[in-house]
């Protein structure tokens, strides 16, 4: 791991790989929350990197983190969330192609894998899922659908994710859900938060 600051009150660690990252971010919260973690405001995963925001002192974090070593262990949030899909998307020809199977059977190979949020972005509550095969990456369309409707599941290179509202976006669409991803009168108000596990279900009406 590197660690550099930004600003004053902020430090951001860059970790070598997606599993490094995970293991940063689920020791980062575990310390906080048995308080060997000086206090920080936030910490926000991303591909490669996480950000410490809001330090009370980021040289002497910075020096602390340094030292760690990680066991390459994620544990992260227990919980899983069960996502319903309609597997029908305009996409499952060319991800089948990609696959090598037939289009009907993309709904139970995608639901087969465990997935976990690695991190957010995008949009509000517009989670990116780890945990598909490498050997299954999907390239994104070479041209971003102008309007994606809200609820599309989506896959891109090795992540899966799923459109909380309509919006532009270049993912391989495979399904549908009507599950809530954004909620302002939900706290938090996303559905999926970094480090939950997510379990997708097929439902009725797939190709």
């Amino acid at each position: 791991m590197r660690v550099l600051p930004v600003g004053e009150h902020a430090l951001l660690v860059e970790c070598a790989d997606a599993e490094e990252t995970a293991a940063c971010h689920a020791e980062l919260l575990r310390r906080r929350a048995v308080r060997e973690l000086p206090p920080v405001a936030e910490i926000v995963p991303a591909a490669r990197t996480v950000l410490l925001d809001g330090v009370a002192d980021p040289p002497a974090l910075a020096r602390e983190l340094a030292g760690w070593r990680l066991h390459g262990t994620v544990e992260g949030d227990r919980r899983t969330v069960e996502v319903p899909v309609v597997y029908d998307g305009p996409d499952l020809e060319v991800v089948a192609a990609h696959w090598g199977v037939a289009p009907e059977e993309v709904g139970q190979r995608h639901a087969g894998f465990d997935y976990r949020v690695a991190f957010c972005g995008f949009a509000p509550g517009f989670a990116y899922l780890s945990g598909l095969d490498p050997a299954w990456a999907v390239p994104r369309r070479e041209t971003p659908r102008t309007s994606v409707p809200a609820g599309s599941v989506g896959v891109a290179g090795e992540y899966t994710g799923v459109y909380p509202r309509s919006s532009p976006g270049g993912w391989r669409l495979v399904g549908r859900t009507d599950a809530p991803l954004w909620d302002l009168d939900r706290d938090p108000p996303a559905l999926l938060t970094p480090g939950v596990r997510v379990r997708f279900v097929p439902r009725g009406g797939a190709r």
